[in-house]
C-alpha cells in the first residue's frame, strides 16, 4: 500500500475545504468577516441562543478552537454570550443587533459565491455534494469509521 497523499481521502478533503473557503473568503473581504464568520452568525440564528457545546456540535468543532473563533465576532459586537437563565454556570451565545444588520452584508457577498459555486460545478452536484458531506459529519459515519470491522463493510443511509 502507498502512501501517495493523492489516493488519501483526507488530504483530498482537506484541499477541496481550503480552495472551496478561500474563494468564499475572497468573495465575502468586502465585509470584513471570512466565510466561517459567516458561517457562524448564520447558524447562531438558525438555532437561536444554542449554548457553546451545542453550537460547537453542530459545527464540528471542539470548545477551543470554537472559542478561538466567536472571540472576534463577541469583540466586534456581532455576538454576545449571555448567562442561562436556567442556569448561570453555562452561557448562551446570542446574535446581536449589529450582528443581524453584518449578517444581512454577508449574505448577499455569500449568496453570490454560493449561486457561483453552484454554475461551474451544477446545481444537481452541488445539492449531491452537500448530502455526502453532511453524511461525513454524521454520527453514523463517525460510528462506522470507530468499529473495527468498519474496513469490510459500506455504510449505506
Amino acid at each position: 500500500m502507498t502512501n501517495d497523499p493523492s489516493t488519501c481521502s483526507n488530504a483530498v478533503l482537506r484541499q477541496a475545504m481550503r480552495r472551496i473557503g478561500q474563494l468564499y473568503d475572497e468573495a465575502l473581504a468586502p465585509s470584513g468577516l471570512r466565510a466561517t464568520q459567516h458561517g457562524l452568525l448564520a447558524t447562531v440564528r438558525k438555532m437561536g441562543s444554542p449554548t457553546m457545546r451545542e453550537l460547537a456540535e453542530r459545527t464540528v468543532m471542539d470548545l477551543s478552537g470554537l472559542s478561538h473563533t466567536l472571540k472576534p465576532l463577541t469583540r466586534d459586537g456581532y455576538l454576545e454570550l449571555v448567562p442561562d437563565p436556567r442556569d448561570g454556570r453555562v452561557r448562551r451565545i446570542t446574535l446581536t443587533e449589529k450582528g443581524e444588520i453584518k449578517l444581512g452584508e454577508t449574505a448577499k457577498l455569500w449568496r453570490g459565491a454560493q449561486d457561483r459555486f453552484e454554475a461551474v460545478f451544477g446545481k444537481e452536484r452541488a445539492v449531491a455534494l452537500r448530502s455526502e458531506l453532511r453524511f461525513l459529519t454524521s454520527p453514523e459515519f463517525q460510528d462506522a469509521f470507530n468499529d473495527t470491522g468498519a474496513e469490510t463493510r459500506t455504510v449505506t443511509r
